[in-house]
């Protein structure tokens, strides 16, 4: 550990102990549900629909990733119905037992397909794209190429993703105190990988190429939203400044699918707590554009 002063700490005068030990009042945005132990902690069934592919999810960037490559898949004319259901991590759901069943992590996304017996649990939503894509035979390339190179940035993204969200995102607008030596570690590092896709997205027009794969899918929850001012940081990270990246963005939104599957499983304004068929989707979209028609 680096030599510091207490006095330039924060707290003023904190100085890590011998041994840590957990205290509710750390604090934070999450202070409800955080914890320092894993399991169940209460018994909750988890609801089942008519399709063997069940997800239990929310519409955050994770869970994002996983309904707009089933959206894709029904897109392309795969059968790749399903049905979700939210799971509302600002309230526990993820604890209780028959999620934990699934994801022992308790971590959103997690799926069950109910086409295979036993029934399989899918937990970390790349290990679900890539199974979504041996599944179908869709956005997965068979070329050894091409397909490692999707695997190079479908683990890139898993790996550099929590210093986007656990580490930029919880430090500009969730801890309970500003510290400008984190805000300017993460920020620099949320820049850097900016910068890493910039360069990738400069002669390409998908991720890879010009196919569209899971890594596109992968990504773009992430970084479409870093670029389009999640946490309110767009200014703060002047993330104009990546041009090929915000072309792709703009590529990525306007897809229809794409589109769909980013409001499944989102209780906000246009989003769809549960998904159970196309037609579930396209009562919200209709409702979203009647209502950006209406008089102000």
């Amino acid at each position: 550990m680096a030599d510091s002063d207490p006095a330039n700490n924060l707290p003023v005068g904190y100085e890590p102990p011998k041994v840590w030990t957990w205290d509710k009042g750390h604090g934070g945005a999450f202070v409800g549900i955080n914890a320092p132990t894993a399991g169940a902690r209460e018994q909750v069934a988890l609801k089942r629909g008519e399709h063997p592919l069940q997800l239990y999810s929310l519409g955050t960037p994770n869970g994002q990733k996983v309904t707009i490559m089933l959206e894709e898949l029904l897109a392309a004319g795969h059968d790749a119905e399903y049905d979700a259901w939210m799971i509302n991590i600002g309230k526990g759901d993820q604890f209780g037992s028959d999620f934990v069943a699934i994801n022992p992590n308790s971590k959103i996304p997690a799926m069950l397909d109910y086409s295979q017996n036993p029934p399989l649990r899918l937990f970390e939503s790349g290990s679900m794209l890539v199974y979504l894509g041996e599944k179908f035979g869709a956005f997965l390339p068979t070329d050894l190429r091409k397909r490692t190179e999707t695997f190079n940035w479908l683990m890139w993204q898993m790996g550099s993703a929590p210093f986007v969200g656990g580490g930029f995102g919880h430090f500009y607008a969730y801890a309970p105190m500003k510290i400008q030596y984190a805000i300017d570690r993460y920020a620099m590092e949320t820049k850097r990988q900016l910068d890493v896709l910039d360069r990738q997205l400069a002669d390409k027009e998908f991720i890879i190429g010009d196919e569209i794969t899971v890594a596109d899918f992968a990504i773009f929850p992430w970084y479409g939203n870093i670029m389009r001012n999640a946490y309110n940081g767009a200014e703060f990270l002047q993330t104009q400044e990546y041009k090929n990246v915000d072309r792709w963005v703009d590529q990525m939104n306007a897809r229809p699918a794409v589109k769909r599957g980013r409001i499944v499983n989102s209780g906000g304004p246009g989003g769809i707590a549960e998904r159970h068929s196309a037609a579930d989707i396209d009562a919200a979209l209709k409702a979203a554009e009647e209502a950006a028609k209406a008089p102000a």
